[in-house]
């Protein structure tokens, strides 16, 4: 998982109030996207998390929409790919350029160089591409001939697939899988809120008619307050019991990975920021556990054909594992 948040000292961060900013930008978010307060909670966890998105869904539900809307809210750079078969690894992270007239090399930035990166269809493009993006996803950076070249912070990369039409496709490998904090879809409206779509679309608003809740600077300042947000010892014992039984179920050829565990304590953090306490409970987890560790799961091929998949094993051991009993009635 990146680590990016742990470039603002704890000690920088401002008095802001987490819950009520964070409550603004899901606000300012479903005034274009409707109906989807769920899903646009978790992406603001994991945004704020210091992690990475992958929205996986049918076209035509707000996969691209929802990132944009969040870019806006934020006063936020935003550069969208289009992930093609075509696309090569420099088109996503710059070139460098020799001019004649200075008698240079130039590093002309590509348009992963942005806070908050849009991955249209990262299944269609190549594993070469595919990876480019993924490691400036981890590292923070661009190298280019040997010269490193930071990008923005806040950096959030929110990548969309459709898991239909595969044909000429390049699923994400497990590992690369691994690299996004959560993996999210956004569902079907219900009918109330495929009304209110309709009746937003008659009346013009969308996602350029946004207004900005927050810098930047006042959001790099809210993803250090959330790394103070308290963890007790029985809450880690937790978070690492819940990751460590996925990796023992017989139904799974592959478990979560200590950089699972890292992903599920922030989102957590989060989350409890975004409730207004100053500390995690087991609720926290249990609530993020799918969409944290689901998609970092190998079924069996057995298991697969049977309809088994990560969300399944995770409540099955979310189920198993006994909730600290100092923390169970500590509700979120």
């Amino acid at each position: 998982m990146p680590t990016g948040y742990s470039r603002i000292p704890a000690g920088e961060a401002a008095p802001v109030d987490f819950a009520a900013a964070f409550q603004s930008l899901v606000d300012n978010v479903e005034l274009v996207l409707r109906g989807k307060t769920e899903v646009v909670s978790l992406a603001l966890t994991c945004l704020f998390a210091g992690g990475h998105l992958l929205i996986e869904d049918v076209p035509g539900l707000g996969k691209t929409s929802l990132a944009r809307c969040i870019a806006a809210s934020l006063d936020a750079s935003c550069h969208r790919i289009q992930f093609t078969p075509d696309l090569l690894p420099s088109d996503v992270t710059g070139v460098t350029v020799y001019r004649q007239g200075s008698n240079e090399f130039t590093f002309h930035p590509g348009p992963v160089f942005a806070h908050v990166v849009v991955a249209d269809e990262v299944n269609r493009a190549s594993p070469k591409t595919q990876s480019a993006l993924l490691e400036v996803m981890e590292e923070g950076r661009v190298t280019v001939d040997g010269e490193p070249h930071p990008v923005p912070w806040p950096f959030f990369v929110v990548a969309t697939q459709n898991p239909v039409d595969m044909d000429g496709t390049y699923a994400l490998p497990e590992a690369q899988l691994d690299r996004f904090l959560m993996r999210i879809g956004m569902g079907y409206p219900d009918r109330a809120a495929e009304v209110a779509i309709l009746r937003t679309r008659q009346s013009g608003l969308r996602v350029e008619d946004l207004s900005p809740v927050l810098s930047t600077a006042e959001m790099a300042s809210l993803i250090a307050t959330t790394t103070q947000i308290h963890v007790s010892d029985t809450l880690h014992e937790y978070v690492v019991d819940v990751v460590a039984a996925t990796r023992s179920l017989a139904r799974l050829r592959l478990g979560a990975s200590p950089r699972g565990s890292i992903a599920l304590l922030r989102a957590a953090q989060v989350r409890a920021a975004a409730a207004g306490r100053r500390f995690v409970t087991p609720d926290d987890v249990k609530a993020l556990a799918v969409p944290v560790l689901a998609h970092r799961l190998i079924p069996t091929a057995d298991s697969e054909l049977r309809g088994y998949g990560g969300s399944d094993a995770i409540r099955e051991v979310l189920a198993a594992i006994p909730v600290p009993q100092a923390l169970a009635g500590a509700g979120a």
